[in-house]
């Protein structure tokens, strides 16, 4: 499919021990897991998915998915390729 009928919406997955459950500060940013970027919402959540059920043990531990496309392009979050 052409990207004009198929947008590619990258999305990125990554996850972290928290400080604590009720935040989002992590407890060392240079132990983040960068799971990956991924072209769309469906298979970023299956790999946000897959890692949070392997961390399911550590409360303290959270996965994101991330619409990168969204601060690539914020007014239609749709990325253009456009290079700035």
């Amino acid at each position: 499919m052409s990207a004009k009928t198929n947008p590619q919406l990258l999305h990125l997955v990554f996850g972290g021990e928290l400080e604590s459950l009720d935040g989002v500060t992590f407890r060392d940013i240079q132990d983040l897991d960068i799971v990956g970027i991924y072209p769309n919402y469906a298979t970023a959540h299956a790999a946000w998915k897959a890692k949070a059920q392997q961390s399911v043990d550590n409360a303290h531990m959270r996965y994101f998915v991330v619409h990168l496309h969204r601060l690539l392009d914020p007014e239609t979050g749709v990325s253009t390729g456009a290079a700035n």
